[in-house]
């Protein structure tokens, strides 16, 4: 059996390209750590297509979780929900990002807040990032500031 994070780490950031299997590696590192676990998702169901993906990932993580739809405000949401024993999945930084990004909210209070709040956390919280700083400089400004 994949063991966990082991009990002294506060967090723990899996990053890597999309659709790189990122997520389904956190889910498995959380349930190897804890039975008492919490999925706090980020994206929204902006179209169809969109709402057929969440609830296909909601179905496959099964009956042990719960979830939490939190798009913008994750760092009070973890401050809310950590305890010890249990494990939180963030699932993802980069939709994250974009929501407050697209909100027109600057991202540095929302990443500093982030920061405080994994500081503060008595229960472990697995984060997940899509690596987006390797591609090509992007055509559009909200792009490159994104990247960045």
């Amino acid at each position: 059996m994949e063991q966990g994070p082991p009990a002294s780490i506060r967090s723990l950031l899996v990053l890597g390209g999309a659709r790189s299997g990122k997520s389904a590696y956190a889910l498995k590192l959380a349930e190897a750590y804890s039975p008492e676990r919490l999925y706090l998702a980020t994206a929204a169901p902006g179209d169809e297509e969109m709402a057929a993906r969440i609830a296909r990932h909601r179905a496959e993580r099964g009956r042990g979780w719960t979830t939490l739809e939190e798009p913008l405000e994750v760092a009070r949401t973890l401050g809310a929900e950590g305890r010890s024993g249990r494990v939180i999945v963030v699932d993802c930084l980069t939709f994250w990002l974009s929501n407050l990004m697209l909100m027109g909210r600057d991202p540095g209070p929302a990443v500093a807040a982030l920061a405080d709040a994994i500081r503060a956390l008595s229960g472990p919280a697995i984060l997940i990032s899509n690596e987006v700083g390797m591609g090509i400089v992007p055509e559009h400004r909200l792009g490159r500031e994104f990247r960045d």
